[in-house]
C-alpha cells in the first residue's frame, strides 16, 4: 500500500522501537490469586423466587460490578459470590448503568467496609497472539481459570472492538472478565461460538470504560425486546452473525432492519459495513450516505464512508470524508490513522508525516502500527 518511506518517520521510531529492559512478571499463579478476588459468580431468580440464571461478573468500582446485560434479563431479584476465602453473598439493589448495544449492564452492590475492591481496565487493545486468562462461574463451577491466546481483534460498527479469544468458556461465563498478564481487563466475555472449538468472544475494555453512572434503577426496569418488533429483532441477528465475522449472513437482516425502518441509522452503517467486507464498495458508499442523512454529524459514519471511498479507489473523497470526521472529533485516533495511510497513498508526504506525529499523541500503539506498515514498503 504504502509507496514511501518518510526519514522523519523513521526517526521517530527508532526510538518507539528500541529495546527496553525486562521487567519482572508475575507467575501466573500469582496472578490469579492477586486478581480472582476481583471476580464474582452472580446468580439471579425470577418473580417467585425460583433460579433463573448463573453469569459471572467483575468489580470495575466499589460496589459495582460489571457483568452481561443478558445475563440480568428477565430476573427480579439477583445476588452475588464473591471468590475470595469461602466467599460472601450479597443482594444486588439494582443496575446503575445499561448499555444494551454492548450487551452490559452494572449492577450496585453494598459491600461490607473493608472488603471493597477495583479493577484496572487495559486502556489499549491486545495484540494477536497475546496470552490471557479467564476467571468465571462456568456450569456453577465458581472461581475457574482457563487460558490462551487473542487470535483476533474484530471490529463491530456502533458496539467497538470485539476480541477473539482461544481460552475455553461454557455457560455462566458470560460477564466473565479476560485479563491480560499484567492482571488488567482487556474484555468481557460475551459469546460463545457452539460449533467451533475455542472460538469464544469478549466486547473490548473501551465499551466497558465508557459507561458513566446514571441514577440507581430496579432490575425489573432492565429494557426487555419486543420480539414483534421485525426490524429490531433482524437487526439484532444481524448483529449477532457480524459478531462472529459471518457478514454474508448478517448482511441479509441488516437490509431487513432497513427496509423495514429506513430511518433507522445503525442499520444503514451495518449494511455498508457488511458491503465492504463483501467488497461492493459502491453499495457501501450508498448505505454510509443513506445514514449520513439520518446522522449528519457522526464522525464513525464519516470515518466508515471515508473507508468505502478508500477501497473503491476514490482517494480524494476517502480523505475529505477522514477530515470530516476528524474535524467532529479531534481526539479520534482511527480517523488521524486513517488519514495518515491515505496521504501516504496519494503520495502527499508533508501531510501524513503531520497526521502521523498527531496519531503518536492520541494512540501510541496505532502510531507504531503506522510506522511498521510504512517501513515494510
Amino acid at each position: 500500500m504504502f509507496k514511501r518511506i518518510f526519514p522523519q518517520l523513521l526517526l521517530i521510531a527508532i526510538g518507539v522501537f528500541s529495546v527496553q529492559p525486562a521487567s519482572s512478571q508475575e507467575s501466573l499463579p500469582d496472578l490469579v490469586r492477586r486478581v480472582k478476588p476481583l471476580v464474582v459468580a452472580i446468580a439471579t431468580f425470577d418473580e417467585e423466587d425460583e433460579a433463573l440464571m448463573t453469569g459471572s461478573g467483575f468489580f470495575l468500582r466499589p460496589g459495582q460490578v460489571v457483568t452481561n446485560l443478558h445475563v440480568m434479563r428477565g430476573a427480579k431479584r439477583a445476588e452475588i459470590k464473591t471468590l475470595d476465602g469461602k466467599g460472601r453473598v450479597y443482594p444486588v439493589n439494582g443496575t446503575i448503568s445499561v448499555d444494551e448495544e454492548g450487551d452490559l449492564c452494572v449492577l450496585s452492590v453494598t459491600m461490607a467496609p473493608g472488603r471493597t475492591r477495583s479493577s484496572e481496565l487495559a486502556t489499549s487493545l491486545p495484540d494477536e497472539g497475546e496470552t490471557i486468562f479467564v476467571i468465571g462461574n462456568p456450569l456453577k463451577l465458581e472461581g475457574s481459570v482457563t487460558n490462551g491466546i487473542v487470535s483476533a481483534v474484530r471490529e463491530v460498527p456502533n458496539v467497538g472492538r470485539i476480541l477473539q479469544i482461544t481460552a475455553p468458556t461454557s455457560h455462566g461465563n458470560s460477564g466473565s472478565p479476560v485479563f491480560n498478564l499484567k492482571g488488567q481487563v482487556l474484555g468481557v466475555v460475551t459469546v460463545k461460538v457452539t460449533n467451533g472449538q475455542n472460538i469464544n468472544l469478549a466486547i473490548a475494555a473501551g465499551r466497558v470504560a465508557n459507561m458513566k453512572p446514571n441514577g440507581l434503577r430496579p432490575l425489573s426496569a432492565l429494557p426487555v425486546r419486543d420480539k414483534s418488533d421485525l426490524a429490531d429483532s433482524s437487526y439484532r441477528t444481524g448483529l449477532e452473525s457480524m459478531w462472529l465475522g459471518n457478514y454474508d449472513n448478517a448482511i441479509g437482516y441488516f437490509e431487513t432492519a432497513a427496509n423495514r425502518n429506513p430511518k433507522r441509522a445503525d442499520a444503514w452503517v451495518q449494511v455498508g459495513y457488511c458491503k465492504v467486507k463483501q467488497g461492493k464498495s459502491a453499495e457501501a458508499i450508498r448505505a454510509y450516505q443513506h445514514a449520513l442523512e439520518l446522522r449528519p454529524n457522526s464522525e464513525e459514519i464519516h470515518n466508515k464512508l471515508g473507508d468505502a471511498y478508500y477501497y473503491a479507489g476514490k482517494m480524494n473523497e476517502a480523505i475529505a470524508s477522514y477530515k470530516r470526521a476528524a474535524a467532529l472529533s479531534p481526539d479520534n485516533a482511527d480517523a488521524h490513522y486513517n488519514l495518515a495511510v491515505a496521504y501516504s497513498e496519494s503520495g502527499n508526504e508533508e501531510l501524513a508525516a503531520s497526521e502521523a506525529r498527531i496519531l503518536r499523541q492520541l494512540d501510541l500503539k496505532l502510531y507504531e502500527r503506522f510506522i511498521s506498515e510504512t517501513s515494510r514498503q
